[in-house]
């Protein structure tokens, strides 16, 4: 394994939890290589994103399917419905210990606030990064609300809605 993905399952081992990780060689890196390789429905991927909200770094995580409404996520992180913006590469490292592709939906450098989308709780079992651009682990979507302590809200844009971010 690379040392992103040890670092990612033993922060999965300090929360009590042991994930199936598995490695991909075609790679995980789009929702859409993700769900081809996983072979389930593009839905079911759980895309991590990073975003700066208010002046702080937040993360959504949100259905393949999907793209981020900045003004959802803002209001949902308390910054105002105008002040979201997906994070640079830089930023994401930096915040998450992990590069853009590979961002895990928690075991994070620092702290983060998560927003989990209502959407992902449709699914009986999502497909989450585990550290690098090939590898995920299945999990139930609750189980992974409740491990990066996100909040459930709703942070996907409806088809053709505002400002979106994929």
């Amino acid at each position: 394994m690379s040392r992103a993905v040890d670092r990612f399952a033993a922060a999965a081992a300090d929360l009590g939890v042991d994930l199936r990780v598995t490695r991909y060689p075609a790679g995980t890196r789009t929702a859409r290589d993700a769900a081809a390789a996983v072979g389930c429905e593009l839905g079911q991927i759980v895309k991590s994103l990073v975003f700066v909200a208010g002046g702080r770094v937040v993360v959504a995580l949100v259905s393949g399917a999907d793209t981020v409404d900045t003004g959802r996520l803002g209001a949902a992180a308390g910054a105002g419905a105008g002040d979201a913006r997906q994070a640079r590469a830089e930023e994401v490292a930096d915040a998450t210990g992990f590069s853009i592709g590979g961002v895990p939906p928690f075991g994070h450098a620092r702290k983060l606030e998560t927003f989990l989308d209502r959407r992902l709780l449709d699914f009986e079992e999502v497909w989450a990064a585990a550290g690098a651009p090939d590898a995920c682990f299945p999990i139930a979507p609750g189980e992974l609300a409740r491990l990066a302590e996100a909040s459930v809200v709703d942070v996907a844009a409806g088809a053709g809605s505002g400002p979106t971010a994929s």
